[in-house]
Order: structure tokens, then sequence, then C-alpha cells
């Protein structure tokens, strides 16, 4: 556990009339916290639009630097996304460290990658944000160069040589860092083509970090997991996981299906993030179904759903189908669960709502089964035994002929033995 005392900031946001500003302010702080930092203080000013040079007015960075000082905090963290000039501006205002809600983001998901394909995708997308901000560095050296003296004009040289050797250091790496990932996914396409060749169909959970996608998923393996399934890692904070987890679940009935765990989203999820995790996220794009599971307990929920489905539209998933879980009801006075169409009411952690969270999604992939009789002779047991192994079979007669069986199969398996189907039940019993 980390005894680290988390340190102090303070949080800053722009109210420009928008109805979402106080969720968003109140999402940072939940950033904040995820990122072993706590909010001392929250600066709010209500501007049109940001100040292009300071973000604030010049007045409300005054105010700022002194709340700073008084606070005695040295981080400074801001609910948008700033151009190199504001973040330079207002450490020179402020004389302390500027976090944008972006860098804040590409923070955490640095220290939360676990694995090396998460790793390579934190790298890139913060590669692809310091790149244009090159120059707010090179001007802070040049600022300490310059000092009181009368050197500044050659140490600009020096300066402008060292953005630009570093820009090519930040493109070169990105080259790299590219090729990697390129390696990798290709690696996780040809497992996601060998899945598909296994038939099975695919199920993808999605939605807003923390909403209880983890927890779900785990419900879901400890009940039909193949072989004790791992369970995932679970942590009531944003991002708590980054990597994509993908495990087989068997129904009683013998329907298999493959079950995928996300990243989640966040409000304003930076674009560069968005594009490096876009391979993560095809887990979601090649799925049979979507599951959106949705905080229930949560007054921001319907801001929650949209920033998802705005996510999915930015990833490219516009036609897979999704039936939506709000998850997390027993923190509330509703009755649970409960099905109305595609939306289910549920708790993770109650065996009912598992139950009907299946039924709903045995409906939507499962659609394409059939149910037919057949008629096996005894000297091709193995059809037998993979029936048994592999489909549901609804009831076995043993005749003189063979072995009569009603079996629920997808229609590929029902094209496979077709030549092994009777007509209907009474020509199987006569």
């Amino acid at each position: 556990m980390d005894e680290t005392p988390a340190t102090p900031v303070v949080t800053i946001g722009l109210n420009a009339g928008q109805a979402t500003f106080d969720y968003s302010m109140a999402e940072l702080t939940a950033l904040v916290e995820a990122n072993h930092m706590t909010v001392v203080e929250q600066v709010q000013q209500a501007l049109t639009k940001p100040n292009p040079g300071t973000y604030f007015g010049t007045g409300k960075v005054e105010e700022l630097a002194a709340i700073v000082a008084d606070d005695q905090v040295d981080t400074v963290v801001v609910n948008d996304e700033l151009t190199p000039s504001q973040i330079r501006n207002l450490e020179n205002g402020t004389k302390a460290r500027i976090i944008d809600r972006t860098g804040l983001i590409l923070e955490i998901f640095a220290n939360r990658a676990q694995s090396r394909e998460a790793k390579l995708q934190v790298q890139l997308a913060m590669l692809q944000y310091q790149l244009p901000r090159l120059h707010t560095s090179a001007s802070q050296r040049l600022d300490q160069q310059g000092g009181g003296g009368g050197g500044g004009l050659a140490n600009r040289g020096a300066g402008e040589s060292q953005t630009e050797m570093s820009r090519r250091t930040i493109e070169r790496s990105i080259t790299h860092v590219n090729h990697e990932l390129k390696e990798i996914n290709q690696a996780a396409e040809t497992q996601r083509q060998q899945r598909e060749r296994n038939e099975l169909p695919s199920v993808a959970l999605v939605g807003y970090t923390n909403a209880g996608k983890s927890t779900l998923m785990n419900a879901l393996v400890k009940r039909f997991g193949k072989n004790e399934e791992k369970q995932v890692f679970v942590k009531n904070m944003l991002f708590a996981t980054l990597d994509t987890s993908v495990r087989q679940l068997i129904f009683p009935d013998q329907k298999k299906l493959l079950l995928s765990d996300t990243v989640g989203f966040v409000s304003q999820l930076p674009t560069n993030l968005v594009k490096a995790f876009r391979s993560t996220l095809s887990e979601a794009a090649n799925a049979d179904l979507l599951v959106q599971v949705v905080d229930y307990a949560d007054v921001n929920r319907d801001a929650m759903m949209a920033t998802t489905e705005q996510t999915l539209q930015d990833i490219g998933v516009t036609d897979v189908p999704m039936i939506t879980v709000f998850n997390k009801a027993d923190l509330t006075s509703t009755d649970y669960p409960s099905r109305a169409g595609d939306q289910l009411i549920i708790s993770a952690k109650d065996d009912a709502s598992i139950d009907l969270l299946v039924r709903a999604m045995k409906e939507k992939v499962f659609h394409n089964y059939v149910t037919a009789n057949f008629l096996i002779p005894f000297d091709a047991g193995d059809i037998v035994a993979y029936m048994n192994d592999h489909c549901n079979v609804l009831s076995t007669d043993y005749q003189a002929d063979g072995t009569a069986m009603r079996v629920e199969l997808t229609s590929a398996d029902f094209n496979k033995y077709k030549s092994y189907v009777v007509t209907d039940a009474d020509s199987v019993e006569d």
C-alpha cells in the first residue's frame, strides 16, 4: 500500500455557462484523487471563453497566485486542455507547476499501465502531447539561462537548437513506438481471428470508468468461467485497469461466449489517448454485442452515458448492438433486478441480477441457434460426444438404429450435421 502523502493541489476551471460544468469539476477532483493528489482549494471564473494568454483573466491569475502561496502548494490542475503559452504564462504568474486536464489523464494512464501494449500506448500519447509543447520548456530554459546578464542572445540560439534536437528525438521515438505497437497489434489480430474461427460470439463491456465493469466481469467469470479463469483487478477508483481482459464463459446449456472488459471512458478523454488505445478498444468494435455499464447510483449518469456513446463514435463503433446495464442498484432505493427492453437495472453483487443479464446477453448473441431432432448412428459416437460437449442437448433416447437427440445448436453445427436430421420428434420415436 502506498503510504506517501497525497500531493496537495489547487484545481481551477472556467465556467462558460455549460450545463455540465459542476459535473466536470467534480470529475476533475476524482481524477486528481486517482493520481494520488488531494484538492485543497478550487478556483472558478465565469468567462465566455478562455483568455488566450493566461486562461483566466489577469485579476483572477493574481488571486490564484495568492492562493497558491497561502496554501503552500506547488501544483495547479486545470479543467481544460491548455495551449503551451497558457501553461507557460500561468506558471510564470503563479510560480507553480501547471497540469492541464489532458496532462493529468496521461499521468494517470502512465502510472497504471501494466502490460507492454498499454505502456506503449500511453508512451505514444504522451509523446504526441509533448511534441507541440517543446518550446514551452525551451523558453523556460532560456529564462533560466538569461538571468540578469547580457548572454541571453547567445543562449537563445542554443535553446532553439536544443528544441530542434528534442523534436527530432520525439519524432524518432513516435516512429519506434508505432512500429512496436504495429507488431503487437498484428499478434492481437491473429488471436482475434483465431477466436472468430472458433465461432464463439463476443460480448464487450464498455462504459464510464468506475461504473463497475470489472466487478460485473468477475461475477460472470466466477459463475460461468472456464476452469475458474482468473478474476480481473478491481478497485474503487478511476482507471483502475487499462488492459483489455478476455474470458470465456460456458453456460449450463453449453452455450459459450467470449467476454471482454475494456478500458473505461471519461469526459474529454484526450484525442491522442483515444487514438493510441484504438487497438485495445477494437475488442468493442469487433464484438457481437456491447454491454454499456452505467453507475445507476451516480446523479451524473446521463452525462456519463453521453460520454461513452461519443467515445464509441470516436473510435468508429457505431453499428454494434447494445444493451444498457444500470449497475450498483444496491446503492439506491430502486427495486432490482428489473428489465425494460434492452435496459436492465441490476447489482453486480446479486445472483438474480447476473441471471437476468445472462438471459439478455444470450437472447442477443445466440439468436442464430437452431433446435432440431437428430438420429445419430451408433458408429458415429464422436458426433454424440461433440453434441454433449458443445451443444444444448434437450433430450436423448437410445433406439434400435441409433441415438435420437433433440438439440439446440449453432447454425454452423446444424449445417455440419444436417444429414442426421429427422423431420420431427414423432419420426425419432417411431
